[in-house]
């Protein structure tokens, strides 16, 4: 690592204690960041009233283009094809019915240069999972040198996992490592850190990987891999945003926030909308601080845009599947 890349030695005192005291948590090869803990039901009921925002149906357009401009088009299957690939681009930058591009395409690192020659002067961004996606279950030099060559092939995002079972072994110092490493792997391209919450088992634990993943130098946070059962739930996304806001007073910098994996349709998009404003101001309703992984979404977002012109619901089949 270089020298000016984040250690655990330089941040520790900084960011596990406030109060500039000892941390309380010594733990095997490191100490434990001190995150909040999480009140579940306020959590819940909170969640609950973002979801019963109504939006004026002036507004629901832009609400719906808005969430469009959002996403990352996602395919990350392995009977993926580069004419895939190349199909899910053109969508990706004219979807149809008159909505704008979306932010950026994500595909596995073996397709990115296919990705990147497809969206060649769209503005369009090309993300690459990385780091052993999704599993995350390989060495670190592996890792770091799959990083690499996604970037030297296309990307100019990456969106790497973080090692869940250090994790929760409690190597809090060995995960901000990795990703203080891959971060800096990563050079000019974004960084969007995979915390796959769905194995976290707690929000608790959920907010203290936030923690170390923004201090070890993550452009985005970003819930799941969308291959395990829960993925994005805005419960999770809560919390995310609120350690997102917390951090921002903290240091200054802004970290984006992406949800990934079961967000379907416009109804749910919006209300995540809705959470980003009310949680982190209007500053955060941007591609460049809020994304959306998904495939699905936005043809639900097109069907959408069709009602609202014609008054009429099309068929799904009336828009590609890619």
């Amino acid at each position: 690592m270089s020298a000016s890349a984040p250690t655990v030695s330089t941040h520790l005192a900084r960011v596990l204690d406030a109060n500039g005291s000892a941390p309380t948590s010594p733990i095997s090869g490191g100490l434990r960041y001190q995150a909040p803990s999480i009140d579940e039901v306020g959590v819940a009921e909170r969640v609950a009233r973002f979801r019963s925002r109504s939006i004026k149906a002036e507004s629901k357009r832009a609400a719906i283009d808005l969430a469009m401009r959002m996403i990352d088009l996602t395919t990350l299957e392995g009977k993926d094809t580069p004419g895939k690939v190349r199909q899910m681009c053109a969508k990706a930058k004219n979807p149809g019915a008159g909505a704008p591009p979306v932010a950026a395409v994500c595909v596995y690192a073996n397709m990115a240069r296919v990705a990147r020659e497809a969206v060649q002067g769209s503005g369009l961004h090309v993300a690459a999972v990385s780091t052993s996606f999704p599993s995350g279950m390989s060495s670190l030099p592996l890792r770091l040198e799959e990083t690499r060559w996604a970037i030297s092939e296309g990307a100019d995002e990456i969106d790497m996992v973080i090692s869940r079972g250090r994790f929760l072994a409690g190597e809090d110092n060995a995960i901000f490592d990795e990703v203080a490493q891959i971060k800096e792997a990563c050079g000019p391209a974004h960084l969007k850190v995979i915390l796959e919450t769905g194995e976290l088992q707690t929000l608790d634990a959920v907010r203290r990987a936030s923690e170390i993943a923004m201090d070890a130098g993550a452009d985005f946070i970003k819930t799941s891999t969308g291959k395990v059962s829960p993925a994005a739930t805005m419960d999770v996304t809560y919390v995310m945003l609120c350690a997102i806001r917390d951090y921002f007073e903290r240091t200054g910098r802004m970290v984006g926030m992406k949800p990934a994996g079961g967000i379907r349709d416009t109804k749910t998009a919006i209300s995540y909308l809705v959470m980003v404003k009310e949680t982190l101001g209007p500053a955060w309703l941007s591609p460049d601080y809020f994304r959306i992984g998904a495939s699905a979404l936005a043809n639900d977002l097109l069907m959408q845009i069709v009602k609202e012109r014609t008054k009429a619901y099309q068929s799904p089949l009336y828009f590609s599947a890619d």
